[in-house]
């Protein structure tokens, strides 16, 4: 807990606007991503061809739309940021995998790693000073 704490001071300390723009823009990113797999769930299954017939195949399907939507919402506002972010690794790791056991699509295999890498960013970095979790800590 005390390392949380001296990341976020750390954060707190070295905050910047476009940091806090690259978190809302993540957000949007992933937020959008949802709404996609949401409506296009076709293309979602067609995704996880590869590992379709694995246990829990289904449930992953099930977790990876509203992961992104709930996910891409809570990390725009910057509310509970480190945990969302958490729950996305192991979709974003995922899709890199699936680039390889599949059809690699370059464009895909670079915006999944583009994404990890923000995502772990983010989860070092945490949610900044303009955000949900820095107002609420703020009001105790």
């Amino acid at each position: 807990m005390g390392t949380i704490k001296t990341l976020n001071k750390w954060a707190n300390a070295h905050t910047y606007l476009p940091l806090d723009l690259l978190r809302i823009a993540l957000g949007v990113f992933l937020f959008i991503k949802g709404i996609g797999f949401m409506s296009d769930s076709a293309m979602l299954m067609e995704l996880f061809k590869p590992i379709q017939n694995l246990a829990g195949g289904i449930m992953v399907i099930h977790y990876v739309a509203p992961a992104h939507f709930i996910g891409g919402i809570l990390i725009a506002f910057g509310l509970l940021t480190r945990w969302v972010i958490i729950a996305q690794l192991p979709i974003l790791i995922g899709a890199i995998v699936i680039n390889f056991a599949g059809e690699m699509i370059s464009s895909n295999l670079l915006l999944a790693i583009i994404t990890l890498f923000i995502c772990v960013f983010f989860l070092i970095y945490g949610s900044g000073k303009n955000s949900l979790d820095y107002y609420f800590k703020m009001q105790k």
